[in-house]
């Protein structure tokens, strides 16, 4: 194999292969004849998909993978074992029909419709597919309900995996299997709740917790999409949060999370370990792009590493790659008030994302004397971090933001408007890239300081 692996415990997937393309193009009007868009200029990319998809990203993260799955010698299969040979040892199963493929159209990034072809299933096993799976240290199952899983259920069931990824149109999961990783939808689907029937946290509760039973799993972990995953052994679930929210491309996000999953309890995680590690996996991979950005195969090295989900600068550049509009704040924020929360709301309804530019301790010390700050800096990002409306904070230790702002270029700088009246220093500065500065209201007679009265009132 081309691909180097390190020491992390090799890997053996099982499940249903897909071959995935993208036509990516853009569409600025409509067909003359009906009203769809014309999507035009179009570039193709094909992709492994499904459990080849999983198998790919484990491999690419420096694991060796062995992968069974059905594949034959059609035009798609063909293409699959192109794009995987490099990366992993493929252990085919007979294919009854083509290797199911499913093309994307996108305009501006976005899909406008999807085309799937191709309904091979597996229509058996191999004895060198068994000995595989005897042999394998840790086994992951990615069934997208065509049969791969279903042919091997019976060594499987000997050696329950570490971590099965379901799909209603597939079997259970073997009892026994250590983790099991429904989507909410697939997880209101194969458990739904007659109290519940509209989702939301309590029915994706009661659905683990009753899949954990008929399954006789040890652990389910719902995924819920930019809010994370809800993990059931059976009651009282953990909810693991995403560490930010992105609402991108989210095409493969599933597989990204069983796939960290099950590598991570492969190399002695415990469970809610691998969950949390997985939900930080599956948010950085929608952040760099979903599926659409994974490194082609015939990229010899790894993959870049996602960028910091909350990295100013890295957010900054997403934002103006897609036209989108930067807002930046600033202030020492040091007990936050309701007038802070409110300048916050209304910023972030300026533009696409917000970016808090906050002093730190000795630049709020300068500023405001020896006692302050009354909170330190790493509580007072931990704070504006949980703000919805903020989408990622920057530090300055000087007595401005100038360099700060040089380097994120906001459209966009807000001020409270406790400053009117007064010139704004940054103003000059936002007009050289071409960016507005504003200053918008608190309300009225909230302040840290006066908080601080009231307070050392009180105590005496």
């Amino acid at each position: 194999m081309a691909a180097k692996a390190d020491r992390r415990t090799p890997l053996v997937v099982v499940g249903d292969a897909l071959l995935d393309r993208d036509l990516s193009g853009s569409a600025d009007r409509l067909a003359p004849d009906a009203p769809v868009p014309v999507v035009s200029e179009c570039a193709e990319r094909i992709r492994p998909g499904g459990a080849a998809l999983a198998a790919y990203l484990a491999a690419r993260d420096g694991r060796e993978v062995t992968l069974i799955t059905g594949v034959g010698d059609d035009p798609a299969g063909r293409a699959l074992r192109e794009l995987l040979d490099p990366w992993l040892t493929l252990v085919p199963l007979p294919l009854t029909g083509t290797v199911p493929e499913k093309t994307r159209v996108l305009a501006q990034d976005r899909p406008v419709v999807r085309l799937d072809r191709g309904g091979g299933r597996v229509r058996g096993a191999t004895d060198e597919a068994r000995d595989a799976l005897r042999s394998a240290r840790a086994v992951l199952v990615s069934d997208y309900g065509r049969g791969a899983a279903d042919a091997l259920r019976d060594v499987l069931a000997a050696r329950p995996p570490l971590v099965w990824d379901p799909h209603p149109r597939g079997g259970p999961p073997v009892p026994g299997t250590r983790l099991v990783t429904p989507a909410e939808k697939e997880a209101h689907a194969l458990a739904p709740s007659p109290d519940h029937p509209g989702g939301g946290l309590r029915a994706a509760a009661l659905a683990a917790a009753a899949l954990v039973r008929d399954w006789r799993a040890a652990a389910v972990a719902v995924t819920l999409g930019p809010r994370g995953a809800l993990l059931s052994y059976g009651e009282h679930p953990l909810l693991v949060p995403a560490p930010a929210a992105h609402h991108g491309d989210a095409c493969g996000a599933g597989d990204r999370f069983a796939a960290t999953a099950a590598g991570l309890l492969a190399d002695g995680a415990l469970v809610g370990e691998a969950v949390e590690g997985a939900v930080g996996a599956a948010t950085a991979f929608v952040a760099a792009g979903g599926a659409a950005a994974v490194p082609p195969a015939d990229s010899g090295q790894a993959p870049a590493s996602p960028p910091d989900t909350d990295d100013p600068g890295a957010l900054a550049a997403r934002v103006r790659a897609g036209h989108g509009t930067v807002v930046a704040a600033g202030g020492c924020f040091d007990l936050l008030h309701a007038g802070h929360v409110g300048l916050l709301q209304a910023a972030r309804r300026l533009g696409d994302c917000l970016v808090v530019c906050v002093n730190s301790d000795a630049s709020v010390r300068r500023r405001k004397g020896g006692g302050r700050p009354v909170n330190p800096l790493a509580d007072r990002v931990r704070v504006l971090r949980a703000l919805a409306c903020v989408d990622a904070v920057a530090v300055f230790d000087e007595d401005t933001p100038e360099r700060l702002l040089g380097d994120l270029r906001p459209d966009v700088w807000v001020k409270g408007g406790d400053y009117a009246g007064a010139d704004l220093p940054e103003a000059a500065l936002l007009q050289e890239w071409g960016g507005q500065a504003v200053l918008l209201p608190y309300l009225d007679g909230r302040s840290s300081t006066a908080l601080l009265a009231r307070a050392a009132e009180g105590a005496r």
